[in-house]
C-alpha cells in the first residue's frame, strides 16, 4: 500500500449517511416483515455497513457493482432511490424491476447497480464482463464485486481473478469476509489463513483491511479504484467484518458463538463512527441527527409509496422475457 488516503470532512459525513442509512433500512425491513405488511425473504446487513460506504464514496454513479443476494447495503450504498428499491421488494410495477425480481434481483443501471445475483459467487464473472465492456470502449468506468467469504472457494472466484489479472481489467473484487458461509464457519470450509493471499496466485494485489473502520476501508477502496482507473488492472481487497444476524431472517443463528457476537455488536461500527465524528468536530450532534431523521421520513415515503404502488399485470408475465414481437 501506498501512503494512506484520508477522507476530508465532508467525505466523512458521506460515508456515515451511507452508514446510517443501511441501519435504519435494515431496522425498518426486520419491522415491516413481522408486521406482515410486506413478504419477502430478508438477509440483514447489519454489521457490515462501513464496507460499501467507504467504496461508494470513491465511485461515480457510471461505475458499476454486481453484488449478491445478500448485498442491500450494498445497492443503498451506490444509490439506489428508496421508493424504487422498497417498491421492489413489495413486488410492485414500480419497482427496479417491476416487481419481477424482488429483494435478490434488485437492478438499476441508473445508479451502476448492474446485478444482484442469487448465484454465490456470479457477481465476479459478471464484473468481469462488465469491466472488459469499459475497458473496450476506454470509457474510464470501474466496476466492484462484492461476495462473502464462502464464495472465494467456488471455481467463479479463480477463473474470475485469473482472467482480470491476464487483461488487466479494471475491476476491484470485494471480499466481505464475516466468518460465515450461510452457517459454516471460516475455518471449517476454507484451508487459506486469509483471503486476501489468494491474489499473490493471480498476480495482483491482495491486502486485507479492516472493513469496520471507515478510514482504513476508505484508503483501500480508492487505492485499489484509482489503480483500476489507471489501467493498472484489478485489486483483492478482504474486507474483514461481522454479521450481527443469522443468514437469513428466521435463522436463530444457534450454531454462532454467542460471546464473538456480542462482542461485535459491542463494537458496532456505526455509533462509533458517530460518535468520532462528533469527538474529532466533523460534525456536531444536531448535524447528525437531522441527518438521520431525514432518512427516517425518506424510508417513510418510500414504503408508503412501494405499498400503495399496483401490483404488475399478467402481461408482465411475458414482457422482458424474449424481444417484444419475436415468435
Amino acid at each position: 500500500m501506498t501512503d494512506k488516503a484520508v477522507p476530508d470532512a465532508a467525505t466523512q459525513r458521506d460515508i456515515y449517511r451511507r452508514m446510517a442509512l443501511i441501519k435504519a433500512n435494515d431496522e425498518r425491513s426486520r419491522k415491516v416483515i413481522h408486521a406482515g405488511r410486506v413478504v419477502m425473504p430478508y438477509y440483514s446487513p447489519r454489521g457490515q455497513e462501513v464496507i460499501p460506504s467507504a467504496v461508494s464514496v470513491n465511485l461515480t454513479d457510471d461505475d458499476y457493482i454486481c453484488t449478491i443476494y445478500r448485498g442491500t447495503h450494498d445497492m443503498l450504498a451506490k444509490g439506489v432511490p428508496l421508493r424504487d428499491l422498497w417498491a421492489e421488494l413489495a413486488g410492485r410495477i414500480t419497482g427496479t424491476c417491476k416487481g419481477k425480481g424482488g429483494p435478490m434481483h434488485i437492478t438499476h443501471p441508473k445508479s451502476g447497480v448492474m446485478v444482484t445475483t442469487g448465484i454465490v459467487g456470479s457477481s465476479m464473472p459478471i464484473a468481469n464482463g462488465l469491466a472488459w465492456g469499459s475497458q473496450l470502449r476506454g470509457d474510464g468506468r470501474v466496476t466492484v464485486a462484492y461476495f462473502g467469504d464462502g464464495a472465494s472457494n467456488i471455481g467463479a472466484f479463480h477463473e474470475s481473478l485469473n482472467m482480470a489479472s491476464v487483461w488487466k481489467l479494471p475491476v476491484i473484487f470485494v471480499c466481505q469476509n464475516n466468518e460465515w458461509g450461510e452457517h459454516t464457519s471460516y475455518e471449517k470450509a476454507t484451508s487459506a489463513r486469509q483471503i486476501a493471499d489468494r491474489a499473490h496466485g493471480y498476480s495482483m494485489p491482495g491486502v486485507r483491511v479492516d472493513g469496520n473502520d471507515p478510514f482504513a476501508m476508505y484508503a483501500a477502496a480508492k487505492e485499489a479504484i484509482n489503480r483500476a482507473r489507471a489501467g493498472g488492472g484489478p485489486t483483492l481487497i478482504e474486507a474483514m467484518t461481522y454479521r450481527f444476524h443469522g443468514h437469513v431472517l428466521g435463522d436463530a443463528d444457534a450454531y454462532m458463538d454467542k460471546a464473538r457476537k456480542q462482542a461485535a455488536i459491542d463494537a458496532d461500527p456505526v455509533p462509533r463512527f458517530r460518535a468520532l465524528l462528533i469527538e474529532t468536530g466533523v460534525a456536531t450532534e444536531a448535524e447528525l441527527a437531522a441527518m438521520e431523521a431525514e432518512i427516517e421520513t425518506a424510508l417513510d415515503d418510500a414504503i408508503e409509496y412501494a405499498l400503495a404502488s399496483d401490483w404488475p399485470g399478467v402481461e408482465e408475465l411475458s414482457r422482458d422475457v424474449f424481444a417484444q414481437g419475436a415468435v
